[in-house]
């Protein structure tokens, strides 16, 4: 009878690709970075060898980002994710001084300052902030129920978060300072936030975004031509229009990979904000809809993570990373197909950026960690 069973068990396990959720999160991870590598160089290379006289400019940083991505995935995963926790206020301090210094002595790059300069690369503190806002919103929440207190509104954490939205804001990036002052607020109300506080929360969250458009003129006129592009195809629609126009000359599999044209100086940032357009023009709809698959497969094991964590700061935690990874890929999918304005949000693996690759493998060496801790008191 035992035989029987072990040996319906090991047939069972010869049936699935993975034997947990961590490793579900890996492979997809790996896979992510696989398609991401090979794209950063399809979409680049034109530019690159325009630009700085070689085709593997970019494709030479983005495999140092990978390599230093992968010792931040080790490090977050082999540290219990509370460790995290004890340095948050360190590790707060930094990113909050890191956001005041791009301000002062960030280079001016499309009229923004964003980047401090280290040699060969360059770091994105509100990258950083990103994930620093959901670790302290986790601490939050997490606390409160412990507690059995109610979920408020204004507290220390959301003070800081503000802050941390506003320094980010000032360089500027709405785009960026969204998530980092967004995810906090769809934690607060995924972990059970009154109704009426959500009411109020939305509200004064629209409110506030009408307030940032109007701020500035040009965001206010990509919003009006949001639905119709083609209306100033040559100017504020022009992203959107080339962006349209590339993912449509992709059709069912592609032009192959390095055949797309868009990057010939048609469509701004292709190895970028851009990149998934690029991408569906050399992969076709199928590509597309695997890669869809991939972040759909993401969510679903990354909330089993939050489902089985040992306990509720784990939960909150691995379900905030979830929002980071899979929201993103969200909002620049909606921003490529032209659902939504251009927000400068990279997709996740698959465009080019440094710190924003590095920032979410630690984020994910996180996630996995809570995985492995939940499996163990399980």
């Amino acid at each position: 009878m035992a035989d029987v069973q072990k040996r319906e068990l090991g047939q069972s396990d010869r049936k699935r690709f993975w034997t947990n959720d961590m490793e579900a999160i890996i492979a997809i991870t790996v896979v992510l970075l696989i398609l991401g590598t090979i794209n950063v160089f399809s979409s680049s290379f034109i530019f690159a060898e325009a630009e700085f006289d070689t085709p593997y400019f970019f494709l030479k940083r983005h495999v140092i980002n990978v390599f230093i991505g992968l010792i931040a995935f080790g490090i977050c995963f082999h540290f219990d994710y509370h460790f995290w926790r004890r340095w948050i206020v360190l590790i707060l301090i930094f990113t909050v001084l890191s956001l005041i210094l791009v301000l002062i002595i960030g280079p001016v790059v499309n009229g923004a300052k964003r980047w401090l300069p280290l040699g060969i690369t360059q770091f994105q503190p509100a990258e950083l902030a990103k994930l620093v806002s959901i670790m302290i919103a986790a601490a939050y929440i997490s606390m409160r129920i412990k507690l059995q207190r109610k979920l408020e509104l204004l507290s220390v954490q959301a003070v800081i978060i503000i802050a941390m939205f506003v320094l980010t804001e000032l360089e500027p990036d709405m785009g960026t300072g969204c998530i980092i002052l967004g995810i906090p607020m769809l934690m607060l109300v995924v972990s059970g936030l009154e109704k009426n506080k959500v009411l109020f929360l939305g509200g004064a969250g629209l409110a506030g975004a009408a307030a940032l458009i109007i701020k500035e003129p040009y965001r206010l006129e990509r919003l009006k031509i949001t639905y119709d592009p083609w209306s100033d195809a040559q100017n504020y629609g022009y992203q959107t229009v080339q962006s349209l126009s590339a993912i449509g000359s992709g059709e069912l599999t592609g032009m192959g990979l390095g055949v797309g044209v868009s990057k010939y100086d048609y469509l701004p940032e292709a190895h970028t904000d851009f990149a998934f357009a690029i991408f569906c023009q050399e992969n076709g709809f199928l590509g597309a809809i695997f890669v869809f698959l991939l972040f759909a497969a993401f969510a679903v094991y990354a909330a089993r993570i939050a489902n089985k964590a040992k306990d509720e700061y784990g939960q909150i935690l691995s379900m905030g990373i979830m929002i980071l990874v899979v929201g993103q890929a969200i909002a620049n999918l909606l921003m490529v197909g032209g659902l939504i304005p251009v927000v400068g949000v990279p997709l996740p693996f698959i465009s080019y950026g440094g710190t924003s690759l590095i920032i979410t493998m630690a984020a994910i060496g996180i996630l996995v960690n809570i995985g492995k801790q939940g499996e163990r008191s399980g």
